[in-house]
């Protein structure tokens, strides 16, 4: 059955509208990183992704609904992608491996996003903190619980340090390292990034 008019035309709004709104987030994450969040404009971020000052309303509330967006968004994918990870795994080594490389391709990613959570999470309202927070501890509990299967005679409570830990030596990259210039240096710097990890993980 072929999709009337209407249909056609209403999907391609939708699309539309997601794809500009997808736009005006990626803009965000890089120029809150550069600048600050408070260093930043709804023109400028409008500037940033092609359309006027007041058509980022249509899509957002205002510059606060776009870092909670923002935010937010990253720590749901982080959460679904990690669950996703720690599901398709057939033991608990290959699970924590797996969410190492998933982290690591994140951190290499998306540093930008990363600068924005160490820097700007405050400037949250205080729901949006707490729903962020609360999806970050989620997180971190796929890992504890991966991280306990595999070393089943270890305390909980360190279990939970070592997780934080690895995250703060991946997380880190953005703020200590340079881009690697060319697709085999970024291949071994993941390669490091993720032996690094394990080893700490694990030790």
């Amino acid at each position: 059955m072929e999709a009337s008019p209407i249909e056609e035309r209403v999907t391609g709004r939708s699309i539309a509208k997601a794809t500009r709104r997808t736009a005006l987030l990626r803009a965000a994450a890089t120029l809150f990183a550069e600048r600050g969040y408070n260093g930043v404009s709804i023109e400028d971020l409008g500037a940033a992704a092609g359309v006027s000052g007041p058509a980022v309303y249509r899509h957002f509330a205002g510059k606060p609904s776009v870092l909670a967006a923002l935010l937010t968004g990253v720590s749901e994918d982080l959460l679904d992608g990690g669950r996703e990870v720690a599901g398709a795994a057939a033991s608990p080594e290959e699970a924590l491996k797996g969410l190492i490389r998933f982290q690591v391709e994140f951190a290499v990613s998306h540093a930008d996003v990363i600068r924005v959570q160490d820097r700007d999470l405050g400037a949250l309202a205080a729901d949006d903190q707490r729903a962020v927070r609360s999806l970050q501890r989620t997180y971190v509990q796929v890992w504890v619980d991966e991280l306990a299967a595999y070393r089943p005679d270890t305390e909980a409570s360190l279990l939970r340090r070592k997780v934080h830990a690895v995250f703060g030596l991946i997380n880190s990259t953005p703020h200590t390292t340079h881009r690697p210039s060319s697709a085999r240096e970024l291949a071994a710097f993941r390669d490091l990034l993720e032996q690094m990890a394990w080893a700490a993980l694990t030790v």
